[in-house]
């Protein structure tokens, strides 16, 4: 097997996360503690959001939001086709319904217009995904979940530290859900965190993240009581405090990290400017991205073979990927929900011609260098196969 000398994200722990990870283990707790809330206060600050609450990964945190806004049976969500599929699936966990959006062919970020035309008398909320890093455009959906009275959920487990017109994601819409896994851009291992400015719906997750409990243990030892109510049905959706502590540890990182992602994107961008059979994904002026992923699509019309490319930069170490498999074309999907082509074909199309190139920033001024390289070799191959093969 070739050696993956470059994936397309990569974590990075420091001694310090050693280090903070280390003092919980000589701590009194190891989950339920002090450092969630810590934790919580530090990040939401981060984001200028009002509350924030940690769980035990992104799909926990869109689920929680879900939970929060009460989804449940024979409710709608509008969901972009362009994402993976945890943002769906956390509406079947409830017992509602995801309805497929198409995406805007240049950015892959749920297209308003199209969003609004699958509203129903049924639908509850809108759920915007922040594909790659870039922020949807917030000031658009805003307006159509105010004339229709929906709930605007953000999931912006690619966007942590992005902006949207000045303003951080994970204060632009009701509820915000991020990502810690080891390829974003903070890792507690596996983690999330949802936002929001409404008290009543952090404390029902916070419930709901504790198997709809009252009270955890830490607020029990507090009060000297044994009791607790279970008001709801929840699940155990707790972070521990080892990957809080590392979470704060990353979390100061967390500036210098997304520069470095942002010098990164602008070295492919200036690369792929005018080459011909790559195109990089547009990105609107009134943003600022943060870059979880950088992402290709290939000219098919150019000669671009997609699946040549992959295995030519695969065999060149260049860890390549594909983000995403529209969520309707899932098997899934098709046999519960009746969705299949031609439902969103912008997101198809899309599907056809990507491949996210590596970004993390660990990556050395040579790194980039190597892919930039890989990628012009594998094209021009893939080009030229195509050219004989007329």
């Amino acid at each position: 097997m070739t050696r993956i000398r470059l994936p397309y994200g990569r974590h990075w722990i420091d001694d310090d996360d050693i280090a903070a990870v280390a003092e919980v283990l000589r701590s009194d707790w190891l989950t339920t503690g002090p450092k969630i809330a810590e934790f919580e206060g530090a990040f939401a600050r981060a984001v200028e959001a009002g509350e924030a609450v940690a769980v035990s990964s992104g799909t926990a945190a869109l689920h929680a939001a879900m939970f929060a806004l009460g989804i449940g049976p024979g409710d709608e969500v509008i969901v972009p086709a362009m994402t993976f599929a945890a943002s769906a699936n956390i509406v079947v966990f409830q017992g509602g319904t995801p309805v497929f959006a198409d995406v805007d062919p240049g950015t892959l970020l749920l297209s308003p217009a199209d969003a609004e035309t699958k509203i129903t008398s049924r639908t509850k909320a809108i759920l915007a995904v922040d594909y790659a890093g870039q922020p949807c455009d917030y000031e658009k959906l805003q307006e159509i979940a105010n004339r229709h009275s929906l709930a605007l959920v953000s999931d912006a487990c690619h966007a942590l530290a992005s902006r949207y017109r000045g303003r951080p994601t994970g204060s632009l819409a009701d509820l915000t859900a991020f990502s810690f896994h080891p390829v974003k851009h903070i890792t507690t291992g596996e983690g999330g965190m949802v936002t929001t400015n409404r008290a009543d719906l952090a404390q029902r997750m916070r419930s709901f993240r504790n198997h709809g409990l009252s009270s955890d243990h830490r607020q029990r030892e507090a009060e000297g009581t044994w009791r607790y109510d279970m008001l709801e049905l929840g699940y155990n959706y707790r972070l521990t405090d080892l990957q809080a502590a590392l979470g704060i540890s990353q979390l100061r990182k967390l500036p210098a990290w997304v520069e470095r992602r942002r010098e990164i994107a602008r070295r492919y961008d200036e690369a792929f400017e005018g080459m011909s059979g790559v195109r990089p994904l547009a990105v609107r002026p009134e943003v600022w991205h943060s870059y979880h992923l950088y992402v290709v699509l290939l000219d098919h019309e150019g000669g671009s073979d997609r699946t040549a490319v992959f295995r030519a930069l695969r065999a060149d170490g260049i860890g390549v990927n594909v983000h995403y498999l529209p969520v309707h074309l899932q098997p899934f999907y098709r046999k519960r929900f009746g969705t299949g082509p031609g439902l969103c074909p912008a997101a198809e199309a899309a599907y056809e011609k990507m491949l996210s190139l590596p970004m993390f920033p660990g990556m050395t001024d040579a790194d980039v260098d190597d892919v930039i390289g890989s990628v012009r070799k594998a094209v021009s191959a893939s080009r030229s196969s195509a050219f004989v093969g007329r």
